[in-house]
């Protein structure tokens, strides 16, 4: 079983792995290539037994390496629990408790030979419970970002600035690393500088789209300060005249410009054609010319 999530834009997998006593999982996953990248954790029954992980049992498993073999193509490594217990209780006198239960985690993870065994948790079944704490960071959403707008005069200072500022960067004299690493701090920092001097932070929101534009912003700002109908309505108006400007010259430069009219095909969803009409007279269908 493989359990995938989002986080920071990236797929995280967890995988719980039951063999049966013929290591058909195991033999699968040798003989196949899986692509799966981020895997956190493998876990589960594993029913391998071997020396390295029970010290009870004094033999070597072949199928031990194969084990560590796709542990490692995910990065991951055998983990040890804080305290050893069997994670399987035989239900008679006669054979001896089980450790099966493994988990694999990466190396340098702070979970890694941290997970625990709760004997006392497993009552009446024969297996105990295992646990491990694996942290997931929150993720961060942006709520603001610093923007020029397009075509405005900031835009276009910005742009002569930097301009002059890269001009004036003298490099006659760079003749050592340790030089060329400076000039390019200065340059970073005048980048930073000229940028933050012209860029506004505004928030983002639903309307943060390419279209957008400062007459919106002013009929959307005058609509939640006085809240009317008249003025939602006259934003309304606003932005349906601002997307038919923005997407008629979106379209005039792809079916013009780069003469690739099926680029367009993209903007619009599948539809039926019409039907077919006939012209009917005194409950007669006229299909051909010459029936008219």
């Amino acid at each position: 079983m493989c359990i995938s999530f989002f986080n920071q834009d990236l797929i995280f997998f967890l995988i719980n792995i039951y063999l049966d006593s013929f290591q058909s999982a195991l033999k699968y996953l040798k003989n196949t290539e899986v692509n799966i990248n981020n895997v956190l954790i493998i876990i589960e029954d594993f029913n391998i037994r071997d020396s390295f992980w029970d010290s009870y049992f004094p033999h070597h498993s072949l199928y031990r390496d194969f084990l560590f073999d796709i542990a490692g193509s995910f990065q991951l490594v055998l983990s040890k629990s804080t305290e050893f217990f069997p994670t399987r209780y035989s239900d008679n006198n006669q054979d001896s408790n089980l450790a099966l239960d493994l988990i694999f985690l990466w190396l340098f993870s702070i979970e890694f030979d941290n997970y625990y065994i709760h004997p006392d948790w497993r009552l009446s079944s024969d297996y105990t419970p295992i646990t491990v704490n694996i942290l997931i960071f929150e993720e961060c959403i942006l709520i603001k970002k610093w923007s020029l707008i397009k075509n405005s005069k900031e835009k276009n200072h910005f742009i002569e600035e930097l301009a002059n500022s890269v001009k004036q960067i003298d490099i006659s004299h760079i003749q050592s690393i340790e030089a060329l690493e400076n000039i390019v701090q200065v340059l970073v920092f005048n980048i930073n500088s000229i940028w933050f001097k012209y860029s506004k932070c505004i928030n983002i929101t639903k309307h943060s789209k390419s279209w957008w534009n400062k007459d919106c912003c002013t009929d959307i700002n005058k609509y939640w300060q006085f809240q009317s109908l008249k003025d939602w309505k006259k934003f309304k108006k606003m932005v349906k005249r601002t997307k038919c400007v923005f997407f008629d010259d979106k379209i005039n430069k792809i079916s013009n410009k780069k003469c690739s009219p099926w680029e367009l095909m993209n903007w619009v969803n599948k539809c039926k054609l019409p039907a077919i009409e006939f012209i009917l007279f005194n409950g007669w269908s006229y299909i051909e010319l010459d029936n008219l």
